[in-house]
């Protein structure tokens, strides 16, 4: 009985090790990017995706770039301070109610010719909050601003 057990024991353990490298394999072959949750726009400039990746783009709301188009469709540029994206957004809602110059915003789809083409709009949850991604990337190039400061 006491042999039966150690082998149980020894066939568990040989299975979990080889799902482990299982999974370990799988990360190492995924993309950079696959598990990075917006890219800034010094980025897409740097390394422009092709057309048919959905991808996010994150960063600010550009001063006085907020132009309307016709119903709930408009245009904006993202900025991260360095580099600046026009976005056009198409979509099926109206811009969140927080949304607005200066603020953080990431938007959802594809980049065209020089444009990313939006389909789905996310804002900041309130006057502080603005996600951790955008913050580490406004500090990366140096316009972060606390805001209490």
């Amino acid at each position: 009985m006491k042999g039966l057990k150690k082998q149980r024991r020894i066939q568990v353990i040989a299975i979990a090790g080889i799902c482990l490298l299982g999974v370990l394999g799988i990360f190492a072959l995924a993309p950079k990017d696959a598990f990075q949750f917006f890219r800034s726009p010094s980025e897409v400039l740097a390394a422009p995706p092709a057309a048919e990746e959905f991808f996010q783009l994150g960063g600010l709301v550009k001063d006085g770039s907020i132009t309307p188009v016709e119903g709930v469709s408009f245009s904006f540029v993202v900025t991260d301070g360095a580099a600046e994206v026009p976005v056009t957004y198409v979509g099926r809602d109206p811009a969140p109610d927080l949304f607005g110059e200066g603020q953080g915003t990431i938007v959802k789809g594809y980049y065209i010719d020089g444009r990313f083409e939006a389909s789905e709009l996310l804002a900041k949850h309130d006057e502080t909050y603005m996600p951790a991604e955008v913050i580490d990337a406004l500090k990366e190039q140096g316009v972060y601003q606390e805001p209490n400061g």
